[in-house]
Protein backbone atom coordinates (compact mmCIF):
# COMPACT_ATOMS: atom_id res chain seq x y z
CA UNK A 1 0.00 0.00 0.00
CA UNK A 2 1.31 3.47 -0.83
CA UNK A 3 1.59 6.23 1.77
CA UNK A 4 0.50 9.87 1.82
CA UNK A 5 1.36 12.61 4.28
CA UNK A 6 -1.98 13.82 5.63
CA UNK A 7 -2.52 16.13 8.60
CA UNK A 8 1.11 15.59 9.68
CA UNK A 9 0.91 11.77 9.76
CA UNK A 10 1.72 9.16 7.16
CA UNK A 11 -1.44 7.36 6.09
CA UNK A 12 -1.27 4.06 4.23
CA UNK A 13 -3.97 3.61 1.61
CA UNK A 14 -4.90 1.57 -1.41
CA UNK A 15 -6.98 2.37 -4.48
CA UNK A 16 -9.04 -0.10 -6.51
CA UNK A 17 -11.24 0.36 -9.55
CA UNK A 18 -12.30 3.50 -11.40
CA UNK A 19 -15.27 5.85 -11.36
CA UNK A 20 -16.73 8.05 -8.65
CA UNK A 21 -14.53 7.91 -5.53
CA UNK A 22 -15.78 5.93 -2.52
CA UNK A 23 -13.83 6.30 0.73
CA UNK A 24 -14.05 3.45 3.25
CA UNK A 25 -13.32 4.37 6.89
CA UNK A 26 -12.74 1.57 9.38
CA UNK A 27 -13.47 1.39 13.08
CA UNK A 28 -11.71 0.93 16.40
CA UNK A 29 -8.68 -1.29 16.09
CA UNK A 30 -9.27 -2.15 12.44
CA UNK A 31 -7.32 -1.30 9.33
CA UNK A 32 -8.26 -1.25 5.65
CA UNK A 33 -8.54 -5.05 5.68
CA UNK A 34 -11.89 -4.61 7.42
CA UNK A 35 -13.27 -3.91 3.94
CA UNK A 36 -11.77 -6.96 2.21
CA UNK A 37 -15.25 -8.29 1.38
CA UNK A 38 -16.48 -4.91 0.07
CA UNK A 39 -13.60 -3.74 -2.10
CA UNK A 40 -13.94 -6.22 -5.02
CA UNK A 41 -17.67 -5.55 -5.39
CA UNK A 42 -17.45 -1.77 -5.07
CA UNK A 43 -14.42 -1.55 -7.35
CA UNK A 44 -16.48 -2.89 -10.27
CA UNK A 45 -18.19 0.50 -10.55
CA UNK A 46 -16.30 2.96 -8.35
CA UNK A 47 -12.82 4.15 -7.45
CA UNK A 48 -12.44 2.68 -3.96
CA UNK A 49 -10.06 4.25 -1.45
CA UNK A 50 -9.41 2.16 1.67
CA UNK A 51 -6.90 3.30 4.27
CA UNK A 52 -5.55 2.68 7.76
CA UNK A 53 -6.57 5.25 10.37
CA UNK A 54 -3.80 6.77 12.46
CA UNK A 55 -2.96 4.28 15.17
CA UNK A 56 -3.76 1.23 13.03
CA UNK A 57 -2.30 -0.88 10.27
CA UNK A 58 0.73 0.61 8.55
CA UNK A 59 -0.19 4.24 9.24
CA UNK A 60 1.67 6.31 11.83
CA UNK A 61 0.81 5.62 15.47
CA UNK A 62 1.83 8.68 17.48
CA UNK A 63 1.42 8.12 21.21
CA UNK A 64 -0.61 11.25 21.86
CA UNK A 65 -4.32 12.05 22.33
CA UNK A 66 -6.51 11.32 19.29
CA UNK A 67 -9.87 12.92 18.55
CA UNK A 68 -12.58 12.21 16.00
CA UNK A 69 -12.08 15.67 14.39
CA UNK A 70 -8.40 14.71 14.06
CA UNK A 71 -9.34 11.51 12.22
CA UNK A 72 -11.68 13.54 9.98
CA UNK A 73 -8.83 15.94 9.21
CA UNK A 74 -6.61 12.95 8.39
CA UNK A 75 -9.25 11.81 5.90
CA UNK A 76 -9.45 15.26 4.34
CA UNK A 77 -5.67 15.41 4.12
CA UNK A 78 -5.56 12.05 2.36
CA UNK A 79 -8.12 13.20 -0.20
CA UNK A 80 -6.09 16.37 -0.72
CA UNK A 81 -2.97 14.30 -1.32
CA UNK A 82 -4.86 12.18 -3.84
CA UNK A 83 -6.38 15.18 -5.60
CA UNK A 84 -9.94 14.11 -4.79
CA UNK A 85 -12.33 16.99 -4.18
CA UNK A 86 -15.53 15.05 -3.46
CA UNK A 87 -16.38 11.44 -2.67
CA UNK A 88 -18.94 9.05 -1.29
CA UNK A 89 -18.07 8.33 2.35
CA UNK A 90 -18.69 4.97 4.05
CA UNK A 91 -17.86 4.55 7.73
CA UNK A 92 -18.28 1.57 10.06
CA UNK A 93 -18.43 1.70 13.87
CA UNK A 94 -15.85 4.30 15.01
CA UNK A 95 -15.35 4.89 11.30
CA UNK A 96 -18.99 6.00 11.34
CA UNK A 97 -18.04 8.68 13.89
CA UNK A 98 -15.27 9.81 11.56
CA UNK A 99 -17.61 9.74 8.57
CA UNK A 100 -20.17 11.88 10.42
CA UNK A 101 -17.51 14.35 11.52
CA UNK A 102 -16.08 14.53 8.01
CA UNK A 103 -19.54 15.15 6.53
CA UNK A 104 -20.29 17.85 9.11
CA UNK A 105 -16.93 19.60 8.76
CA UNK A 106 -16.49 19.22 5.00
CA UNK A 107 -20.05 18.87 3.62
CA UNK A 108 -19.00 20.17 0.22
CA UNK A 109 -16.70 17.16 -0.13
CA UNK A 110 -19.37 14.49 0.46
CA UNK A 111 -21.57 13.09 -2.26
CA UNK A 112 -23.46 10.38 -0.35
CA UNK A 113 -22.91 9.14 3.21
CA UNK A 114 -23.22 5.54 4.45
CA UNK A 115 -23.16 4.84 8.19
CA UNK A 116 -22.75 1.24 9.35
CA UNK A 117 -23.03 -0.19 12.89
CA UNK A 118 -22.48 3.18 14.51
CA UNK A 119 -24.23 5.90 16.54
CA UNK A 120 -24.16 9.67 17.03
CA UNK A 121 -22.44 9.64 20.43
CA UNK A 122 -23.22 11.66 23.52
CA UNK A 123 -25.62 10.96 26.38
CA UNK A 124 -28.63 10.01 24.26
CA UNK A 125 -26.96 7.24 22.28
CA UNK A 126 -27.71 3.73 23.50
CA UNK A 127 -24.40 2.71 25.11
CA UNK A 128 -22.32 -0.39 24.64
CA UNK A 129 -23.50 -3.01 27.15
CA UNK A 130 -21.10 -3.16 30.10
CA UNK A 131 -20.25 -6.83 29.58
CA UNK A 132 -19.39 -6.16 25.94
CA UNK A 133 -17.35 -3.08 26.82
CA UNK A 134 -15.36 -5.02 29.40
CA UNK A 135 -14.60 -7.68 26.82
CA UNK A 136 -13.51 -5.11 24.24
CA UNK A 137 -11.16 -3.31 26.62
CA UNK A 138 -9.66 -6.51 28.02
CA UNK A 139 -6.75 -6.57 25.60
CA UNK A 140 -4.05 -9.13 26.34
CA UNK A 141 -1.58 -7.71 23.84
CA UNK A 142 -1.53 -11.04 21.97
CA UNK A 143 -3.12 -10.32 18.56
CA UNK A 144 -4.48 -13.82 17.96
CA UNK A 145 -6.07 -14.10 21.40
CA UNK A 146 -7.62 -10.65 21.16
CA UNK A 147 -8.97 -11.04 17.63
CA UNK A 148 -10.49 -14.46 18.30
CA UNK A 149 -12.15 -13.09 21.43
CA UNK A 150 -13.51 -10.13 19.48
CA UNK A 151 -15.38 -12.41 17.07
CA UNK A 152 -17.46 -13.62 20.02
CA UNK A 153 -18.51 -10.02 20.63
CA UNK A 154 -18.81 -8.77 17.07
CA UNK A 155 -20.86 -11.62 15.57
CA UNK A 156 -24.03 -13.48 16.62
CA UNK A 157 -23.74 -16.67 18.70
CA UNK A 158 -22.58 -19.56 16.56
CA UNK A 159 -21.37 -17.47 13.62
CA UNK A 160 -17.62 -18.02 14.19
CA UNK A 161 -18.15 -21.77 14.46
CA UNK A 162 -20.26 -21.78 11.29
CA UNK A 163 -17.74 -19.74 9.29
CA UNK A 164 -14.25 -20.87 10.39
CA UNK A 165 -12.73 -20.00 7.02
CA UNK A 166 -13.74 -16.33 7.28
CA UNK A 167 -12.59 -16.18 10.90
CA UNK A 168 -9.20 -17.69 10.08
CA UNK A 169 -8.74 -15.37 7.11
CA UNK A 170 -9.31 -12.32 9.29
CA UNK A 171 -7.24 -13.64 12.20
CA UNK A 172 -4.26 -14.39 9.94
CA UNK A 173 -4.25 -10.83 8.63
CA UNK A 174 -4.56 -9.18 12.03
CA UNK A 175 -1.87 -11.39 13.57
CA UNK A 176 0.46 -10.36 10.76
CA UNK A 177 -0.51 -6.69 11.21
CA UNK A 178 -1.00 -6.17 14.96
CA UNK A 179 -2.08 -2.93 16.62
CA UNK A 180 -0.16 -1.80 19.73
CA UNK A 181 -2.30 -1.71 22.87
CA UNK A 182 -1.52 1.99 23.42
CA UNK A 183 -2.83 2.83 19.93
CA UNK A 184 -6.04 0.90 20.56
CA UNK A 185 -6.51 2.84 23.79
CA UNK A 186 -5.85 6.18 22.07
CA UNK A 187 -8.49 5.36 19.45
CA UNK A 188 -10.95 4.19 22.10
CA UNK A 189 -10.60 7.45 24.05
CA UNK A 190 -11.27 9.43 20.88
CA UNK A 191 -14.50 7.54 20.30
CA UNK A 192 -15.59 7.95 23.92
CA UNK A 193 -15.74 11.75 23.61
CA UNK A 194 -17.65 11.91 20.30
CA UNK A 195 -21.07 13.63 20.24
CA UNK A 196 -22.71 14.72 16.98
CA UNK A 197 -26.38 14.51 17.97
CA UNK A 198 -27.05 18.26 18.03
CA UNK A 199 -25.48 18.67 14.56
CA UNK A 200 -27.22 15.87 12.69
CA UNK A 201 -29.68 18.31 11.15
CA UNK A 202 -26.78 19.81 9.22
CA UNK A 203 -26.39 16.63 7.16
CA UNK A 204 -28.10 17.58 3.92
CA UNK A 205 -26.51 14.96 1.65
CA UNK A 206 -28.27 11.61 1.09
CA UNK A 207 -27.63 9.34 4.10
CA UNK A 208 -27.98 5.55 4.37
CA UNK A 209 -28.05 4.02 7.86
CA UNK A 210 -27.23 0.30 8.05
CA UNK A 211 -27.08 -1.95 11.10
CA UNK A 212 -27.13 -5.58 12.19
CA UNK A 213 -30.18 -6.40 14.29
CA UNK A 214 -28.16 -8.62 16.65
CA UNK A 215 -25.35 -6.10 17.25
CA UNK A 216 -23.90 -6.74 20.74
CA UNK A 217 -21.56 -3.74 20.56
CA UNK A 218 -23.67 -0.88 19.24
CA UNK A 219 -27.31 -1.77 20.00
CA UNK A 220 -29.56 -1.58 16.95
CA UNK A 221 -31.78 1.04 18.60
CA UNK A 222 -29.05 3.53 17.71
CA UNK A 223 -29.87 3.08 14.04
CA UNK A 224 -33.51 3.89 14.71
CA UNK A 225 -32.49 6.99 16.69
CA UNK A 226 -30.38 8.11 13.72
CA UNK A 227 -33.35 7.61 11.44
CA UNK A 228 -35.55 9.79 13.67
CA UNK A 229 -33.00 12.61 13.68
CA UNK A 230 -32.11 12.65 9.97
CA UNK A 231 -35.52 12.91 8.26
CA UNK A 232 -34.21 12.36 4.74
CA UNK A 233 -32.12 9.29 5.66
CA UNK A 234 -32.77 5.72 4.59
CA UNK A 235 -32.62 2.87 7.10
CA UNK A 236 -31.69 -0.72 6.30
CA UNK A 237 -31.46 -3.32 9.07
CA UNK A 238 -29.87 -6.74 8.57
CA UNK A 239 -31.52 -9.62 10.46
CA UNK A 240 -29.43 -12.29 12.19
CA UNK A 241 -26.38 -10.05 11.92
CA UNK A 242 -23.99 -8.62 14.49
CA UNK A 243 -21.64 -5.70 14.74
CA UNK A 244 -19.46 -7.15 12.00
CA UNK A 245 -22.40 -7.52 9.62
CA UNK A 246 -20.46 -5.97 6.74
CA UNK A 247 -18.21 -9.04 6.94
CA UNK A 248 -20.90 -11.56 7.90
CA UNK A 249 -23.43 -10.55 5.22
CA UNK A 250 -21.09 -8.93 2.73
CA UNK A 251 -23.04 -9.70 -0.45
CA UNK A 252 -26.26 -8.23 0.92
CA UNK A 253 -24.53 -5.17 2.38
CA UNK A 254 -22.56 -4.55 -0.81
CA UNK A 255 -25.66 -4.58 -3.00
CA UNK A 256 -27.53 -2.21 -0.68
CA UNK A 257 -24.60 0.22 -0.70
CA UNK A 258 -24.03 0.02 -4.46
CA UNK A 259 -27.71 0.70 -5.15
CA UNK A 260 -27.68 3.67 -2.76
CA UNK A 261 -24.49 5.16 -4.22
CA UNK A 262 -25.98 4.84 -7.70
CA UNK A 263 -29.13 6.60 -6.57
CA UNK A 264 -31.36 3.55 -7.02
Amino acid sequence: MPTALANSVHIHYDIHGAGEPVVLIGGLGSDAYLWVRQIPALAQGFQVIAFDNRGAGASDKPDEPYTIPMFAADTAGLLDALGIEKAHIVGASMGGFIAQEFALTYPQRVNRLVLACTHFGGPNAVPIPQATLAGMLNRTGDPETDIRASFKLYTPPGWPEAHPDLVEQYVRWRVAHPQPVFAFQRQAMAGATFDAESRLGQLTMPVLITHGEEDQVVPVENARLFFQRIPHARLRLFPNAGHLFIYEQADEFNQVVIDFLKGV
